[in-house]
């Protein structure tokens, strides 16, 4: 397929571009959508093929025998990701906001602290606290456009009353594929702290240039630390398939999973069929070529966005090495967040997710979506560079 293919959206029951204008005052006939997290790209045609498999048949009844389903799951991490698992350790959620949610309500009580490294992606506040914990911020150092980890300081601010701590990794925004040491030391962390460590690694698939992704499960068997670690990962932000509302939250240790378990019995939770065939489809060899293609145009993207947007004085997009959410610094404008935001949606009519949302640290910044066709990352450039034509 052709990534450079322009797709159109609008009145589809999208809600990137259906909701735009309500949320952002962006119309979609005039704008660009580059908010939420999902892509301008068809799936590759084995997930395509797949769904017209299930039309062609007709029937939409109860999915049975998940063993082509595990097995998939099985290849994929072993063949993309180094990672044998067990296809007893597997959970099927209803994507991984759902995933966390679960975690939060099988392994913490009203009223913990749960420890988040920020900024950072928005839906976990959202879920802690709807579920009466509380975010417990431990703000990222942002070092030359380049987060890093300050553990001393994250030792120093616990008070005792955290018991989980939730890892993005990939990280959401910002781009990071975090380096072996320092996946060590948030294992090391966890369990100095006595938390269960959930390590969402929904983007583990999108590195860019050459990154090179590990598994938090690796870590885990170094730093004897299986016993307090979840691992979530999906197959819809590598494929496209979001609407399919499908994830794995995939645990090793027998008594995590027991509880875990128990808490999905409880709440009478099971996977729609339609989200286990397109991700048994998309974990193939002809998914992980197209996958391969993906990520090569993805990075060329972010290097046409990034050049456009860093020649803006004041502007400082952060180097992706994974992901395709562009994290945008405007600080160097001396400009306040509503003027900066002002620019972006009114001038050069962009919707794009607003950074205070990720948390502590985001106030300067606005996250643009640029998994989208060259084309249109050339328009939103060059819009950006005329709303903030008077800094040149």
């Amino acid at each position: 397929m052709s990534f450079d293919k322009v797709i159109d959206r609008r009145g589809t029951h999208c809600v990137k571009w259906d909701a735009m204008e309500t949320l952002y005052g962006v119309s979609p006939d005039e704008g660009i959508a580059m908010w939420v997290a999902d892509m301008e790209f068809q799936p590759p045609a084995c997930v395509q093929d797949a769904v017209q498999a299930m039309h062609d048949h007709g029937i939409y009844g109860y999915f049975g025998d998940d063993s082509k389903y595990l097995g998939a799951i099985q290849w994929w991490m072993d063949n993309r990701h180094g990672w044998k698992i067990d296809p007893s350790w597997v959970f099927t959620t209803h994507g991984l906001v759902n995933g966390t949610a679960m975690c939060l309500d099988a392994f913490t009580q009203e009223g913990d602290g749960i420890v988040l490294f920020t900024p950072v992606y928005h839906a976990f506040a959202k879920v802690i606290n709807a579920s009466n914990r509380h975010v417990v911020s431990m703000e990222m150092v942002n070092n030359a456009g380049r987060y890093e980890l300050d553990f001393d300081a994250y030792d120093a601010a616990m008070t005792g009353s955290e018991t989980m701590v939730i890892l993005c990794s990939p990280h959401n925004p910002g781009g990071r594929v975090w380096t072996h040491e320092e996946l060590v030391g948030v294992a090391e962390f966890a369990k100095r702290h006595d938390l269960t460590l959930v390590s969402d690694e929904i983007h583990h698939d999108l590195t860019l240039n050459g990154a090179k992704h590990i598994p938090m499960s690796h870590i885990a068997h170094e730093t004897d630390t299986v016993d307090r670690l979840v691992m979530m990962t999906a197959t819809t932000k590598t494929f496209n398939i979001a609407g399919s509302h499908s994830g794995n939250v995939i645990i090793e240790d027998p008594d995590l999973r027991k509880r875990f378990g128990a808490r999905m019995m409880a709440l009478g939770l099971s996977p729609n069929s339609f989200g286990l065939f397109m991700a048994t489809a998309a974990y193939s060899p002809d998914g992980a070529a197209w996958v391969d293609q993906l990520t090569e145009y993805l990075g060329e993207n972010a290097r046409v966005f990034d050049e456009g947007i860093n020649a803006i004085p004041g502007l400082a997009s952060m180097k992706l090495e994974s992901t395709y959410l562009a994290w945008v610094d405007f600080s160097g404008t001396g400009m306040a967040m509503e003027d900066f935001t002002r620019r972006t949606q009114e001038d050069a009519k962009i919707a794009v997710n607003h950074g205070p949302t990720f948390g502590v640290g985001g106030d300067d910044f606005l996250r643009f979506n640029i998994a989208a066709p060259r084309s249109v990352v050339e328009d939103a450039v060059a819009r950006m560079q005329a709303a903030f034509g008077d800094l040149q």
